[in-house]
């Protein structure tokens, strides 16, 4: 890198979302009117982020309303200096299709490599100029602001420097709010991209800049790292990395990043980030990994036993990271690397204390299954306690009699299940969407009729083995949530047998609470 380093600690950093505009681009994942405003209120009122872009102007109907929805509810809030659609250089177009949704800004796509404004445009740099002023012109009228996109900036900066410089030292004097410098088909290294926003700002040091990554080589958060060092003071984002082709910067890697190694202020709420994320997946269809920085599944997630021995002596493996300030919760996982101390702390947080003698047969049996390439979620630890240690203090107090789901092409699926609780048997028929659904559409009467809470189904993750065999075993996780989230695990050759395996699991588990009066018993028993 070239160029002197610039001091950066406590500095105000601005992050601009564009999950709902370039996140949308993804392959597959397109936001309904519904999920775009609710996006636009966490992003905006609970993450704080300063600036978010909602979509781009003349792309559809749905596109439309969706923008109009967003508007009308930033207009109300007082946010609508803070929300941006992209729009082209095509006249007063894409100008009144963002006048008639509400919207008051634009941010305006022209060409930021020569190669592009030549071949794709085919046009002169002086041309493409006079066109950009011209729209410029248009939203003064129209009392819309105007922020630049450089698209191929990164390009544009390898390839014909000239060219960049004239076209901002061509339109800097327009009433441009901020040039926007896009790294559009994810290029840069770290050091080019220092280099070359460290040249932007010494070029044109009255110029208000952003830096827009994209992780073609999986080094987005590194460039907005160092575009950051280089004087950048707005970044933009996507939630979970969104975005074409291999996504952009993610917004929760980018806040801790500032936060923790630049020492930079934000308005974002790290305890609103893993919301967020979840809403996003959950809206989008696209996984999280579950290795993914701060919001991925595992990612506070202790697997090794020494890692949770090092953990109860003061905190041996612990970095700033800490999951609380992202609102989430550090776990110990369940496996054949686990040992005695991550069991231990799992079985204390529900209660459960063993001898010295038990707590090794329950590891035994826990490696046992991981080896069997089983999934082991904590609430499954009391049933293996029981099996393990032959011991009935984990009642069955739900028990299937028998069911009965069927499926017929034309035809609703439909479920009868009969189930025994607390002795006595009761019986409901449903009809669904599905076996599945029809088979909890029943449980579900059973339950209203004894008015008791029936948990909401939040996440359903089928693992079927690769190799193709018909006869493999299904293993179905279900994630639930009454007053606190849980996951219980099917695992049977038929699909809908295995989720049926884990609801009934399920019902178990809330029927069961481990009082100290009967782990005492057992205890004493031993």
């Amino acid at each position: 890198m070239t160029g002197k380093t610039i001091e950066i600690s406590g500095k105000q950093l601005t992050i601009m979302d564009t999950t709902l505009r370039d996140g949308e681009q993804t392959s597959g994942v397109s936001f309904s009117e519904g999920e775009k405003l609710s996006v636009a209120k966490v992003l905006l009122e609970d993450v704080k982020v300063d600036r978010i872009e909602i979509a781009s102007a003349r792309v559809s109907e749905g596109e439309f309303k969706g923008t109009q929805k967003v508007m009308r509810w930033a207009a109300q809030k007082g946010h609508l200096d803070k929300v941006e659609v992209l729009g082209f250089v095509d006249g007063k177009i894409s100008l009144e299709w963002i006048a008639k949704a509400g919207g008051k800004v634009l941010n305006l796509l022209c060409k930021g490599s020569y190669k592009h404004v030549t071949e794709q445009l085919r046009k002169t740099p002086e041309e493409h100029v006079a066109d950009i002023k011209e729209v410029i012109n248009f939203a003064d009228e129209m009392g819309i602001s105007v922020n630049i996109y450089l698209e191929d900036w990164s390009n544009g900066m390898r390839n014909s420097k000239d060219y960049v410089h004239f076209m901002i030292a061509q339109l800097k004097d327009e009433k441009i709010e901020r040039f926007m410098l896009p790294d559009t088909l994810g290029i840069l290294d770290p050091d080019e991209t220092y280099d070359f926003c460290r040249e932007m700002i010494e070029s044109f040091p009255d110029v208000e800049f952003d830096f827009h990554a994209h992780n073609d080589y999986d080094l987005a958060i590194a460039n907005v790292f160092h575009a950051i060092k280089a004087g950048m003071r707005c970044v933009h984002t996507t939630v979970n990395g969104l975005g074409e082709r291999a996504g952009n910067a993610p917004l929760s890697s980018v806040i801790a990043t500032v936060k923790d190694h630049l020492k930079m202020k934000t308005n974002v709420k790290e305890g609103e980030l893993n919301k967020v994320s979840k809403l996003v997946e959950s809206f989008s269809g696209i996984r999280i990994p579950t290795n993914k920085p701060l919001i991925g599944e595992f990612v506070f997630t202790q697997c090794s036993g020494i890692h949770a021995d090092g953990d109860t002596k003061n905190n041996l493996y612990f970095n700033e990271l800490l999951p609380e300030r992202f609102g989430r919760t550090r776990q110990y996982a369940l496996g054949k690397t686990s040992g005695k101390a991550n069991i231990n702390k799992n079985l204390k947080a529900l209660g459960i204390e063993l001898d010295k003698a038990s707590l090794k047969k329950v590891t035994d049996k826990i490696i046992e299954l991981a080896d069997q390439k089983e999934t082991i979620t904590s609430d499954e630890l009391p049933y293996i306690v029981a099996d393990v240690l032959e011991n009935d203090f984990f009642e069955q107090k739900v028990k299937v009699v028998n069911y009965s789901v069927s499926y017929t092409m034309g035809l609703r699926p439909v479920a009868n299940v009969s189930l025994e609780i607390a002795d006595k048997i009761y019986e409901e028929y449903s009809d669904g969407d599905g076996q599945y659904d029809a088979f909890v559409k029943a449980l579900r009467k059973i339950y209203e009729r004894l008015d008791k809470q029936f948990p909401m189904l939040v996440d359903y993750v089928v693992t079927i083995p690769p190799g193709g065999k018909t006869s493999a075993l299904v293993e179905t996780v279900i994630t639930w949530r009454n007053d606190h989230e849980f996951k219980t695990k099917g695992l049977h050759p038929d699909q809908n047998a295995a989720a049926i395996l884990a609801t009934i699991r399920m019902l178990n588990v809330i029927e069961n609470e481990f009082d100290a009066t009967k782990l005492e018993e057992f205890k004493n028993e031993e």
